[in-house]
């Protein structure tokens, strides 16, 4: 899995069961967040390769995107988990 948040890039291998927040905060990488609930949505995040090794979006999810941003990618970090094990590459993508 490659993460690119605000300051820092690296590749991790992919935990099944742990979400995108919870590898990026594991490996150290500056990934925005405030809730942890999916409500504030500061963990947004573009999946650029390996939708399918991810578990489908929540409700939460679901409540707090667009359906326009599940078109081109997005999800959030603290509700996207991965479910298998395979190529991902995320990049934090805060509204603000």
């Amino acid at each position: 899995m490659q993460l690119k948040g605000r300051t820092i890039e690296k590749t991790v291998v992919p935990e099944p069961g742990k979400t995108i927040l919870q590898h990026a905060k594991d490996h150290e990488i500056d990934w925005q967040h405030m809730c942890k609930r999916g409500t504030c949505a500061r963990c947004r995040c573009q999946v650029l390769v390996g939708a399918e090794f991810l578990e489908e979006p929540t409700e939460a999810e679901h409540r707090r995107l667009d359906p326009e941003e599940f078109d081109d990618g997005f999800r959030l970090g603290c509700q996207t988990v991965v479910k298998m094990p395979g190529k991902i590459i995320a990049q934090n993508k805060t509204y603000f």
